[in-house]
């Protein structure tokens, strides 16, 4: 299982999402595969809940994964009603500036 899927399949067995989009983002990186991610999780779950309570939320899911894998996470998390306000879209992560890649 790649790790994108392996992303996926921890969020969504610990939070209903009404949409989940695991993107990943290495290609934007230096040398290396599926260390660079962008997730994007709607869920009524986080209606009244702060924005530092709902990103540690998605930390704790994916501890271990973070420990040993991924290098950068840009977490997006949304009520259904925030993510419609939004256009139904996360902002654009940026251009990497360092390691290996120039710019």
């Amino acid at each position: 299982m790649s790790m994108q899927q392996q992303i996926q399949e921890k969020i969504s067995s610990a939070i209903a999402c009404k949409h989940l989009n695991v993107i990943n983002e290495s290609h934007m990186h230096g040398k290396g595969t599926e260390s660079h991610f962008k997730v994007i999780v709607v869920s009524e779950e986080f209606a009244g809940k702060r924005l530092l309570q709902r990103h540690r939320e998605i930390n704790e899911i994916l501890k271990d994964e973070l420990a040993n894998h991924i290098h950068a996470l840009a977490i997006h998390t949304y009520t259904p009603d925030e993510y419609t306000e939004q256009g139904g879209e996360a902002p654009d992560s940026p251009n990497c500036m360092g390691g290996s890649k120039s710019s």
